[in-house]
């Protein structure tokens, strides 16, 4: 009853449950505290076809019930990422999925072509939904012509387990149906919502722009309402992120309708979350003699 195990298109995730992009960097850097075992796949940052540096410094910054981030999407850009990190996903057997950015439809475009070589790589989350670039991210969520061409493009490229990573800010209910349309597998919902925080004796931002993405605790009832409306609305699979901090969470999540679940900025509280999470989840199943399948979807309207 307790097993955890599901199966997204191509993606067989046990359990399913994995790290959101950006709070795990490419995976290798927590190898010396981190089991594996906990997780169903891996998600990296956010990937561009060149190296970015990123906003300038300050860059994060607490709430009091979780942190707003203006990262910028740094990265090593594909080269390195293929020399680099590749090497180390054949040693830990997991699923990667490579979270893709890109400030135009080619960009895209390249990065998936040149990743769909890669065995060690089982798909994509395409990002469209990033509020900490000029460029890019959630603008692409704007047009929703744009999101159609994308999709269907990155589709033509490749076979491997595509989803897309929804903006709260954006008409995600449209987008959705766009994807799944265009063939992709899953929806990932949600990413930040943009929020900002005031220095009262500078006046200034407390990060280097004026505002960034929030993430934590505080997000999560606005993440499960987004799942629970796009999962109602389309019938390929949702993966809910947003505020998860215990196996509780997860589980409203799952009965909103996720089948999947990433957890993110809770990580860097806990590292141990995955563990705890994976545990409270089976006991739970186990108790209420039910299945994960069951309990997906399962939510009750009054």
């Amino acid at each position: 009853m307790g097993r955890l195990e599901i199966k997204i298109g191509s993606l067989l995730l046990s359990p399913p449950i994995m790290p959101a992009s950006g709070t795990f960097g490419y995976g290798d850097e927590v190898k010396e505290f981190f089991n594996y075992k906990d997780i169903g796949a891996i998600v990296t940052k956010g990937l561009s076809l060149k190296p970015r540096k990123g906003n300038k410094m300050p860059r994060i910054t607490e709430t009091p019930s979780g942190l707003i981030n203006a990262i910028g999407l740094e990265n090593i850009g594909l080269e390195r990422f293929i020399k680099e990190k590749i090497p180390f996903y054949r040693k830990i057997k997991k699923p990667v999925i490579v979270n893709i950015f890109g400030e135009s439809l080619d960009e895209f475009l390249q990065i998936t072509e040149r990743l769909d070589e890669f065995k060690e790589i089982s798909g994509f989350e395409i990002n469209i939904s990033c509020p900490n670039v000029d460029k890019g991210g959630i603008e692409f969520s704007k047009t929703p012509d744009i999101v159609r061409t994308l999709i269907k493009e990155i589709r033509k490229r490749t076979k491997k387990f595509i989803t897309v990573k929804i903006s709260p800010d954006s008409d995600y209910i449209t987008i959705s149906k766009i994807c799944e349309e265009e063939g992709t597998d899953a929806i990932t919902a949600i990413n930040t919502i943009r929020a900002m925080e005031i220095d009262i004796h500078t006046r200034t931002s407390k990060i280097s722009r004026t505002s960034g993405g929030l993430s934590g605790p505080a997000i999560k009832p606005i993440a499960l309402r987004i799942v629970y409306e796009i999962s109602r609305t389309v019938s390929i699979p949702v993966i809910g992120v947003g505020g998860i901090s215990s196996w509780e969470d997860a589980v409203q999540f799952f009965i909103a309708g996720a089948s999947a679940v990433q957890i993110g900025t809770y990580f860097f509280v806990n590292n141990d979350i995955f563990n705890e999470v994976k545990r409270g989840l089976e006991e739970f199943l186990t108790k209420r003699r039910t299945s994960l399948r069951n309990l997906i979807g399962s939510f009750k309207p009054t």
